[in-house]
């Protein structure tokens, strides 16, 4: 806005001349400067709303000068306390419980724990399901409070680091392939049995297979042959008596019956122990073959 004002002047010959000097006034009037202080009020009211709000949140979250309700920030880390859900994935390097309680980590479906590496590929990941709980990893192991493996697998098999594996079931356990083991031991009071209902069990070993009952029996039983073979040695029964109970008794043959003769054997045995047979006569023919 522009005023003038007009000033009278007397020059050298006496008249009077008008001069005219221009005032300029600066500033918002009208409609314009009631529209700055509604704008004005209208940011004054935000501000006291968004206080407000920050005060009420501030309450409704309990933060103080140590973190956040429950959740305590401190020189290790964050410290939660109580009970906690998680509505996201959860990234740490290591979840500690306090001493005196135990961690429990709770969820309607699975509880599912990754490890990624570098690139953020997962390397290895334990997932606990409703129905049934699932590892993933190249290596799995399992140790005790003094550092001592108890077990551990990979790809190329599993290693029980105890020296002992006891399987507790009723119907013990059951192996698809070989099994190699030093020692198979039963239950202090129990009987041992190696079973394999519809196939053969074998046992081999380069050095021996020694089999011992020290307060009991050792019971073969076989529905077809049981056979004893020695490619190199000897097939030693070392007992105070050794009984054959159901062996067939022969009848008596004449000295005319010459094919009877020839079909039918005796065994012998040496002072040694060994047994031979021989072709039966009328009496004994042992003495006649020193097999021994």
């Amino acid at each position: 806005m522009v005023r003038e004002q007009y000033l009278t002047t007397t020059d050298e010959s006496g008249s009077l001349a008008p001069i005219t000097e221009y005032f300029y006034m600066i500033g918002i009037y009208g409609w314009r400067k009631r529209c700055l202080y509604l704008f004005v009020l209208l940011l004054l009211i935000i501000l006291l709303v968004n206080f407000a709000l920050t005060i009420w949140i501030l309450r409704v979250m309990w933060f103080n000068t140590e973190g956040m309700g429950y959740l305590q920030v401190t020189a290790d880390g964050l410290r939660l306390e109580g009970e906690s859900d998680f509505l996201f994935p959860l990234y740490a390097q290591e979840i500690d419980s306090r001493e005196d309680s135990a961690l429990l980590v709770h969820s309607s479906e699975n509880v599912t724990l990754n490890a990624r590496n570098a690139s953020g590929d997962v390397t290895g990941s334990v997932s606990v399901g409703p129905s049934q709980a699932e590892g993933f990893g190249q290596h799995f192991n399992i140790s005790s409070n003094h550092d001592e493996n108890l077990f551990y697998a990979d790809a190329n098999g599993a290693v029980v680091g105890k020296g002992k594996l006891r399987v507790t079931g009723p119907e013990g356990a059951f192996f698809e392939h070989s099994v190699r083991t030093p020692l198979v031991k039963a239950v202090l009071n129990k009987e041992l049995r190696l079973e394999s209902p519809t196939r053969s069990l074998s046992m081999d070993a380069p050095k021996g297979i020694h089999v011992k009952a020290l307060a009991g029996n050792v019971d073969v039983t076989a529905r077809f042959d049981i056979q004893l073979h020695s490619t190199a040695g000897l097939v030693i029964l070392d007992a105070e008596s050794v009984r054959l109970p159901t062996l067939p008794v022969g009848e008596a043959r004449t000295s005319g019956d010459s094919q009877g003769m020839y079909n039918t054997y005796e065994v012998c045995v040496c002072p040694s122990g060994k047994f031979f047979i021989s072709r039966a006569g009328v009496s004994s023919t042992c003495s006649e073959r020193q097999d021994c």
